[in-house]
């Protein structure tokens, strides 16, 4: 009975720390002030810390790895966020990573806690064919793979409205005309206060939108590597995370591969994702094609972690709703 108050209470103070997290990334730029990053990393490594205390406290209430239903799944999919989170802050003073990661960890944390009935949220016994030394292996794996190719497919979703938002090209062409057409006026005959401070304020106009573009190239060009390096360490996790399966489905069930939903959609997300890492590596596509890719590879790690356990249907429905 003290384990289950242990968790709750480490539960509820995660998800109050990922939402101020959140909050405080939204709200606040992610540039300044310095003291608020500094707040952001406590804040998500406090959270880290509590998830993996609840995690560690379930793993010794059911004597197996806290995965045996969608709760269990969920908090170590939010606590594999947190832990991305941590660990890409480590030497990196940039904190816009932070803005795209928080939201997942504290959204599918309040999923977990929030969304799912009570009843679900009880530890259980493993069914037969998941007492295996693969559990660890493969749904570790697989849980890793939800979590960063979705954090990198989000980068790419936010390089695509920053890359295709016209606000900054159009600013910086009024800032141009501008400048010109104050030229214009003054070599017409513009003299003394008034054409210095027409000058003055062109001037200021056009700077301030280059410099604002500059930033806006510097935060595209970081979203598109910090893209293309997480949903490669993903693949890694799916192709590993796959693989595992198979042995594992051989051992249980005496087949590789037996077009399970489950195992169609994971199929069909490592083409996707392996179709986006050619697109990198070639630059065929320039940089809107693998972003657009990229977001349709967020639209199926969703469908692959929850629309197919919600269906109920295949052979992966046990140990999801099947209690």
């Amino acid at each position: 009975m003290i384990y289950i108050d242990i968790e709750r209470i480490c539960a509820h103070i995660s998800f109050l720390t990922l939402f101020s997290v959140t909050l405080a990334h939204w709200v606040a730029p992610t540039d300044r002030p310095h003291k608020l990053n500094g707040l952001r990393g406590k804040g998500m490594t406090v959270a880290f810390i509590c998830t993996t205390v609840f995690m560690l406290l379930r793993w010794i209430q059911t004597k197996h790895l806290p995965l045996s239903n969608l709760y269990e799944s969920s908090m170590f999919l939010s606590w594999s966020f947190s832990l991305f989170y941590v660990a890409t802050r480590v030497g990196n003073s940039n904190d816009w990573s932070g803005a795209v990661v928080a939201p997942g960890a504290m959204l599918t944390h309040a999923f977990a806690t929030s969304g799912l009935p009570e009843d679900m949220q009880q530890s259980t016994q493993l069914v037969p064919a998941s007492q295996s030394h693969w559990l660890m292996m493969h749904v570790s794996m697989m849980l890793l793979s939800y979590a960063t190719p979705l954090c990198g497919s989000l980068s790419a979703i936010s390089f695509s409205i920053i890359y295709f938002d016209r606000g900054g090209r159009i600013s910086n062409s009024e800032s141009s005309n501008r400048f010109s057409y104050d030229g214009g006026v003054a070599s017409m005959g513009m003299t003394g206060a008034n054409h210095n401070k027409e000058n003055t304020n062109a001037e200021k106009a056009f700077f301030y939108s280059l410099s604002l573009n500059l930033r806006k190239c510097k935060l595209i060009n970081q979203l598109d590597q910090w893209a293309y390096r997480t949903i490669s360490l993903g693949f890694s996790f799916l192709t590993i995370g796959i693989l595992s399966g198979a042995v594992w489905a051989n051992e249980a069930w005496g087949s590789y591969w037996s077009w399970d939903p489950k195992e169609t959609w994971a199929l069909v997300t490592w083409l996707i994702y392996a179709i986006y890492l050619h697109t990198k590596i070639t630059k065929s596509w320039g940089r809107e094609g693998p972003a657009a890719v990229a977001s349709t590879g967020s639209f199926l790690v969703r469908i692959r972690f929850l629309g197919v356990n919600l269906s109920g249907i295949g052979l992966h429905n046990y140990g999801w709703l099947t209690q």
